[in-house]
């Protein structure tokens, strides 16, 4: 933080609009974070990698209460309001934006670490044919698949899924 009296806020934006309130707020001279990850999205048969805001529909700034006129932050376009107790603003500690942004790579993306999961735990397939299911975890086949041993028809049967699309049960 440069100054003293600026804290961090946080501003939720309208249903996919983080970008277009990033650079409107920008414009008004307010300072802004979205944290962003790399996303893998799967349509019509392609699988890509796109880039995604890490908390959807929100987005940090910092204010000055005493000198900037934040108000202006509602009427802004792609907001739909700024997250306050009453009429006044909550205020986000600085560490949780320090933290945030130790944990991006070089090009600005937030390196998520996926859970690690021990052999033979039960876990829950959430996406995916098998959404829904229950498993065991047997080990990771590669950098993207799980292999897990799901109970289908009275037997097991071995099985392989996104890393993305699995969680502890």
């Amino acid at each position: 933080m440069n100054s003293g009296t600026q804290r961090w806020y946080v501003v939720q934006t309208q249903p996919n609009a983080e970008g277009k309130a990033l650079v409107h707020l920008g414009r008004q001279g307010f300072a802004t974070f979205l944290p962003r990850y790399l996303k893998r999205r799967r349509h019509a048969r392609r699988v890509e990698t796109v880039a995604a805001p890490l908390f959807p529909r929100y987005l940090f700034v910092t204010i000055d209460m005493s000198k900037q006129r934040w108000r202006s932050i509602y009427s802004t376009v792609g907001v739909a309001r700024l997250v306050s107790s009453g009429d006044t603003p909550t205020a986000v500690a600085d560490e949780v934006i320090e933290l945030l942004k130790q944990r991006e790579d070089p090009a600005g993306f937030i390196k998520l670490e996926r859970p690690q999961f021990r052999v033979g735990e039960k876990i829950r397939v959430v996406d995916g044919v098998f959404t829904d299911c229950l498993g065991l975890y047997e080990g990771m086949s590669d950098r993207d698949r799980v292999t897990i041993l799901l109970d289908l028809l009275g037997r097991k049967v071995r099985v392989l899924v996104n890393a993305e699309g699995v969680a502890a049960a």
